[in-house]
């Protein structure tokens, strides 16, 4: 950290910041025994250098934010770095052969993720310690044809994605992010993710000169009609590849610009893509923000922050040799989509994916065991924390919560109530998860809505009803969910990656000292 006198900084503020590092376009200034700190703010820097032993994931996090665009992206990536730590990439068409002691994980749809790891002392009928989560986010999709054209203007016809603040999608700068089937030279197909980083696309707004009452009576897009992305302002004409062509042609649905602008990315043939399946994503980087950098402020929060928490909670329990010598369980996070819409999918928590993996799982651990029932069992001593984003409270509009369950940022993990069950938590469970974070002297909060207020969900009442595991909801208060623009507490991030570490540790431990049946 550089220093700097009140007198130089007032009187020569452009010789000291000459000397900042050029990579960091801005600052923040803070004061500290009567001098000021210039201090550049943290975007994308790794946290693996700290010789603390817990070092902050919130640089890791940031990375993986910025990287995961898109719910394909988010999977990809969790893919990359649970092979970087060693873990083995299972295939769900194949026979799996485990061992006690082993790392394992499947992918499904791109989207959709399980992984875990086998406790060296795992014994048939033992339980699992599992971490939910889910990759999608609300956005905005283009439609299966999504070239429009109005005034001369080159327009992207798309769909609204999940329950977002739309009018938060309005003069951001935004471009295109998703998977592409390609045609290979041999004639196969090639399933290849693509991210087109500068900004590409705008939603614009209508200036107030044309809608004089907009603050008085409220910004009401229609959705249909005014949340349509403009792409170009020259003609199609003017694009050689605009040809005419056959309307059974992928090419056809779309702007011929647009595919060359894909094509140059993928570094292929504009004929040879085959299919697209696209979010309209915004550009602006994940960062830190606020006066001492105490806040981070991104897209997709929701739910890419529990995610990855949770993620590097498993490969951080389990990464060292001996982390699971005294393991009696398995340790497993389950990463789904389609949690914005329901999840009732193929890749979704309503499928059958993560129990259909457990069932699996016991079954290879088994061998030749032939005793009574060992998955029901292994179910039955199992524990789901299911990880999702929280209300924390707003300081303008405080009265929406309910008086004496406001959760803060940096004040911990936030355990959701809903007597309705909405959310899945009981007084058992949430006894048990804040048993672990008691053990470590990590903080807790709790949640209820208000009585007169609808109760989101999660998919901790999908998967707790599905087989019947014990669940708990939880997740990291945030402001402006399901914004384009989230903003959640730095502190809390690591909160997080402590707790969620510290269940895989020593939840054991913990709950066969509680018997309720």
């Amino acid at each position: 950290m550089a220093t700097i006198s009140r007198a130089q900084l007032l009187h020569h503020p452009s010789a000291y910041f000459s000397r900042l590092p050029h990579s960091h376009s801005s600052f923040s200034i803070n004061f500290r025994r009567r001098k000021f700190s210039v201090t550049p703010p943290l975007l994308c820097s790794s946290s693996s250098s700290s010789a603390s032993t817990n070092p902050s994931i919130v640089g890791d996090l940031l990375n993986y934010l910025n990287e995961s665009w898109t719910q394909f992206h988010a999977t990809a990536e969790a893919k990359r770095q649970l092979i970087a730590a060693g873990f083995h990439l299972l295939n769900e068409n194949d026979e799996w052969d485990l061992r006690p002691g082993g790392r394992y994980f499947f992918t499904r749809n791109m989207s959709c993720l399980v992984a875990f790891a086998v406790g060296e002392k795992y014994i048939v009928g033992n339980g699992f310690h599992v971490i939910a989560a889910h990759t999608d986010s609300p956005c905005l999709k283009l439609k299966p044809k999504s070239a429009s054209s109005k005034s001369n203007y080159l327009m992207l016809n798309v769909q609204t994605y999940g329950g977002g603040l739309w009018h938060t999608w309005f003069d951001r700068d935004l471009s295109v992010a998703g998977r592409v089937i390609v045609r290979a030279s041999d004639g196969s197909f090639l399933h290849k993710l693509v991210k087109v980083k500068r900004p590409l696309l705008r939603v614009p707004t209508l200036a107030i000169h044309l809608n004089r009452t907009v603050n008085t009576d409220g910004f009401k897009p229609n959705l249909e009609t005014h949340l349509v992305p403009l792409l170009a302002t020259k003609p199609e004409e003017a694009f050689p590849e605009s040809k005419e062509k056959s309307s059974s042609s992928p090419k056809a649905a779309h702007h011929p610009v647009l595919m060359q602008i894909l094509s140059d990315e993928l570094c292929c043939d504009v004929d040879d893509i085959v299919n697209i399946e696209l979010n309209i994503c915004d550009t602006q980087p994940s960062c830190l923000g606020g006066a001492n950098n105490e806040f981070i402020f991104s897209g997709r929060l929701d739910n890419l922050a529990s995610s990855y928490c949770a993620l590097r909670a498993l490969v951080d329990s389990c990464g060292s040799p001996g982390d699971l010598s005294s393991e009696h369980a398995i340790r497993m996070i389950a990463l789904f989509d389609n949690e914005e819409v329901g999840s009732d999918s193929y890749q979704g928590a309503g499928a059958p994916t993560m129990f259909q993996a457990m069932r699996r799982i016991a079954g290879s651990l088994a061998n030749s065991y032939a005793g009574e029932s060992a998955f029901d069992r292994a179910i039955r001593q199992s524990f789901l924390v299911s990880a999702d984003m929280a209300h924390g409270v707003h300081p303008n509009f405080m009265d929406k919560h309910e008086e004496h369950h406001r959760p803060e940022m940096h004040k911990g993990l936030v355990i959701k109530h809903n007597a309705n069950q909405r959310y899945a938590t009981s007084g058992v469970t949430a006894f048990l998860f804040k048993e672990v974070a008691k053990m470590h002297n990590l903080p807790t909060q709790e949640f209820v809505v208000r009585n007169d207020m609808g109760c989101g969900s999660t998919i901790g009442p999908i998967l707790a009803s599905g087989v019947g595991i014990r669940t708990v909801d939880c997740g990291i208060a945030q402001l402006s969910m399901h914004s384009v623009r989230e903003v959640c507490g730095k502190e809390d991030i690591d909160i997080a990656y402590k707790h969620f570490k510290a269940f895989y540790q020593t939840f054991s431990s913990i709950d066969r000292k509680l018997i309720v049946d």
